[in-house]
């Protein structure tokens, strides 16, 4: 969830009031955000201006800056009326082509300007931040989307993008004075705190993208820098908004928001003017930024079953006046309302985002709370779930402790470390952050084991298990399935094989499934037999689970129980013995 740090004051002008701590943290529940942080004491006695710290839903993105919080509570209060964005002149005056270059590297780009714009000190620094809010939240740290603002008055329209060779691209970047070529601006900022992690984006990649105006003079060179030709000051009064991007649908919702809460700066408040995005590589023409409103239909009678209430339609509609949607009764069909939404609002995408404005509007903590209609619209929790939980509890009862170990883990730790062949059946992660992370667990051991290993300091014996699930790859829709199992480990002096069997004997008795002496009789239950066939195991320490469903059936093999091979307990750097119990818990569904 991003935390927004605004101006206090600030902020209370801008709501036309100012407001206790309860009264702002009241407001701020009924909205649906947080106070995370008021610094009004910390900074008592300094020249510091007192922020809040305000914690916001992370696809509220209207709300990554203190213009859009104070817009959204603004209407959430009635105090103003949603903006009415219109461009300024109606054509556009300014073109932007995307050559075909750019297809590999990054193939969409949006733009815009903002004409005659006063920035205070203060608006500017917002400006500024808002930009890095995005980069951090949607823009997936500028992987998808990178922005640059221009002056425009320093630059010479129209405008292109295109990708070239690092040593054809040459200016100077952001607040330096000596002219680079690429490789150069590359190498300059490979140790820079900030520049120096987005440069992995485009490094590799023979062509870099760039914007250029009509006399070949480097505005940016996306997604690292701007160029300081035309970087924008407190004097600048337009401009020029380059936005580049591998997600077309996520370029577009930046500069929406971008211009959406800057454009309330300019001489004549929310105009936009256009800028004609030429796309070569497909022969398309398109006007940017989208300033069209979308309309979506919601079924009262779903929002009044969500909520438990009994809302007509034109309550619905003032409700979500509140919320920055315009709606009205549908002239088609007496169970809809047409909801128009506005270029602040992405995250609206289904009729479950309308209801839940409207439960914001009305105040969750207005519902009334009722109870379900029939018994089937109660949730009930899976069979699997419920033997699960007669696991943990023979397990807990018997004085084992339960672990949660992550369901990741590394390769080796799977297969390798257990003196497991690698079987093809693990799923496995395309592009790991770390070698811990490698595959999805085919057996729980690696977990318990490196539990183990983290505890091994405490008091012997160790007795932990775990209830939990491992996946295989399959020939399902999905590729893979999970498969609930259950799994305990002892850790001791003495190997403990004997415990862990009573324990296993333990949890086949609360599932009603005896011990079979002589197995071959066909009768109901479980046994083991001997089986070297795991190297994880001591040789001849090592033994297959069977069991018999019902009478008759022929058995299945369920699990493994064995003392762990030395060198199995010494890749996981324990040094005492280990013995495991592992079984499929689905048998007992």
């Amino acid at each position: 969830m991003p935390t927004i740090a605004v101006d206090k004051e600030d902020l209370f002008n801008l709501l036309g009031k100012k407001y206790t701590n309860d009264e702002f943290d009241q407001l701020c529940f009924q909205f649906g955000i947080e106070v995370d942080e008021d610094t009004t004491e910390e900074v008592k006695g300094t020249d510091e201006r007192p922020q809040l710290k305000i914690e916001i839903a992370a696809n509220r993105y209207d709300m990554l800056c203190i213009e859009g919080i104070a817009q959204a509570l603004n209407e959430y209060l009635g105090n103003v009326q949603p903006p009415t964005f219109k461009y300024s002149p109606a054509k556009p005056q300014t073109s932007l082509t995307i050559k075909q270059s750019t297809i590999p590297i990054r193939p969409y780009a949006c733009a815009a300007i903002l004409r005659n714009i006063k920035f205070t000190q203060r608006s500017y620094d917002s400006f500024i931040a808002l930009q890095d809010k995005l980069h951090t939240n949607l823009c997936r740290n500028r992987t998808l989307v990178a922005m640059g603002t221009h002056d425009l008055d320093t630059l010479k329209p129209p405008f292109t993008y295109e990708a070239l060779p690092p040593s054809e691209i040459k200016f100077a970047p952001l607040n330096q004075t000596k002219v680079m070529d690429a490789n150069e601006i590359m190498e300059f900022y490979e140790n820079d705190k900030n520049l120096g992690r987005y440069l992995h984006i485009i490094k590799d990649s023979p062509v870099y993208p760039v914007i250029l105006d009509s006399e070949r003079t480097v505005a940016s060179m996306p997604p690292i820098i701007n160029s300081n030709h035309s970087k924008i000051t407190l004097e600048t009064r337009n401009v020029f908004l380059d936005i580049t991007a591998t997600d077309k649908t996520k370029a577009e919702i930046v500069v929406n928001q971008l211009v959406a809460m800057f454009s309330q700066y300019c001489d004549e408040p929310f105009t936009v003017e256009p800028v004609q995005i030429i796309s070569e590589h497909n022969e398309q023409t398109r006007i940017c930024p989208n300033l069209k409103p979308r309309v979506l239909s919601a079924e009262a009678s779903y929002i009044n079953s969500c909520l438990a209430l009994k809302l007509s339609r034109e309550e619905m509609c003032k409700l979500l006046k509140k919320m920055a949607l315009a709606a009205v009764p549908s002239k088609t069909d007496d169970n809809l309302i047409d909801v128009t939404i506005p270029i602040t609002r992405p995250d609206v995408l289904h009729q479950c985002d309308i209801m839940e404005d409207v439960g914001i509007a009305y105040g969750f903590d207005n519902l009334v709370k009722t109870l379900p209609r029939t018994a089937a619209t109660v949730g009930q929790p899976l069979p699997i779930n419920k033997v699960g939980d007669i696991f943990r509890n023979a397990s807990a009862q018997s004085g084992w402790s339960e672990v949660m170990p992550l369901t990741l883990c590394s390769h080796d730790e799977n297969f390798a470390n257990l003196k497991n062949p690698d079987d093809s059946l693990a799923v496995k992660l395309a592009n790991p952050k770390t070698v811990e992370y490698q595959v999805v667990r085919t057996t729980l051991i690696p977990g318990i084991l490196k539990t183990i290993k983290e505890n091994k300091n405490h008091a012997l014996p160790i007795k932990v298990f775990e209830t939990g699930d491992i996946v295989y790859k399959d020939d399902s829709e999905r590729g893979a399935s999970n498969q609930r199992n259950w799994c305990a480990a002892y850790a001791g002096k003495t190997s403990g094989f004997e415990l862990v069997q009573g324990l296993l004997g333990k949890i086949m008795q609360t599932f009603r499934t005896p011990w079979l002496a002589e197995p071959k009789n066909g009768e109901k239950g479980y046994w083991i037999e001997q089986d070297d066939s795991r190297k994880m195991f001591f040789p001849g320490r090592g033994a297959r689970v069977l069991y018999r469903a019902k009478k008759g059936e022929k058995e299945q093999e369920v699990g493994y129980i064995g003392v762990l091979h030395p060198e199995v307990v010494t890749k996981f750097d324990l040094t005492f013995a280990v013995s495991v119990v592992e079984i499929n818990a689905e048998v007992f569904l």
